[in-house]
């Protein structure tokens, strides 16, 4: 009997919520059609010959070949891991110093939370136009600096090939950080209190308290916000053209950037669609780990 209570009841799991999936239908068709439609599409296509319009002329892996010999697709996954790198540790370092003096209760909370996370409400364009101005070494920090009296003052990152990556990274940071604080500050609130009362108890060094106990219990925050910066590296675009067009020369040239010039401007969508195909297969190392370790994990430690 019991058996067959069980048999019987399962039919009805799908019959719960049945207004909500009915109204999410959309939503998948959506999904499917275009987002995954269209991925297939483009995957596709990166190995046809298609110049100004999409074709199905085959080529194999030309397109890649070619992608992987061009010295500016080159460059531009240097500069991205560069930039990747440095931005994951010090979005995170930075992001969760300030959540962390922010979560002393300090005077003006409010205030100073909003000062921080301002410039994340502002485009990538207009970020990137400002921090051209302000690495200008004619207008810029540069010539307010000389204008002191240290006439040997130099800073000019945008116009430097070896080291204009990290210009960018400067804007990008000063863009992003506030984001990364707001979430490690709404993980770390999230902590109880008695955690913290009995390490001071046990007299516990508070950079031991956040190393050993607070940080491990904060690993979903650290996983989604490194998703989030994650996904934002790959697709970095915005900053490069607003402030340098991917100069001088070469020297800032980005994947994003990359397929955008060859796919708009060049007119070799084959070349264009295979670039986007290497993000989306960087993206995917990136989601993928993720998804395991949210719920592929969690389930296995259920």
């Amino acid at each position: 009997m019991t058996g067959q209570t069980h048999g019987s009841a399962r039919p009805n799991q799908w019959l719960r919520n049945l207004n909500a999936k009915i109204a999410s239908i959309p939503m998948i068709l959506t999904a499917v059609v275009i987002f995954v439609g269209g991925t297939a599409w483009t995957v596709l296509y990166s190995f046809t010959n298609s110049k100004l319009l999409p074709r199905l002329s085959f080529v194999g892996l030309d397109q890649y070949e070619r992608l992987w010999a061009a010295p500016r697709w080159l460059v531009s996954i240097e500069n991205l891991a560069i930039y990747g790198i440095f931005s994951l540790i010090f979005s995170l370092v930075i992001g969760f110093v300030l959540a962390a003096l922010m979560d002393q209760k300090i005077r003006f909370e409010n205030t100073f939370r909003t000062i921080m996370l301002y410039p994340f409400a502002l485009s990538f364009i207009v970020t990137g136009l400002v921090w051209q101005w302000l690495l200008n070494p004619q207008y810029g920090i540069q010539s307010i600096v000389r204008s002191l009296g240290w006439t040997s003052f130099s800073f000019d990152p945008l116009y430097n090939a070896d080291i204009v990556i990290y210009g960018i990274l400067i804007a990008a940071l000063w863009q992003g950080t506030g984001l990364v604080m707001c979430l490690m500050l709404a993980g770390l609130r999230g902590i109880d209190e008695d955690i913290w009362k009995a390490a001071r108890v046990d007299g516990i060094p508070m950079w031991k308290t956040y190393v050993l106990v607070i940080i491990p219990m904060m690993r979903g925050v650290f996983i989604t916000t490194l998703v989030i910066i994650a996904s934002g590296i790959v697709k970095v675009y915005d900053l490069v053209v607003a402030q340098t067009s991917g100069g001088p020369g070469i020297a800032s040239e980005v994947p994003a950037k990359y397929v955008y010039d060859y796919m708009f401007q060049a007119q070799n969508l084959g070349q264009g669609f295979a670039a986007s195909t290497m993000m989306l297969v960087t993206v995917a190392i990136i989601i993928v780990p993720w998804a395991y370790l949210e719920f592929g994990g969690g389930r296995k430690r259920a």
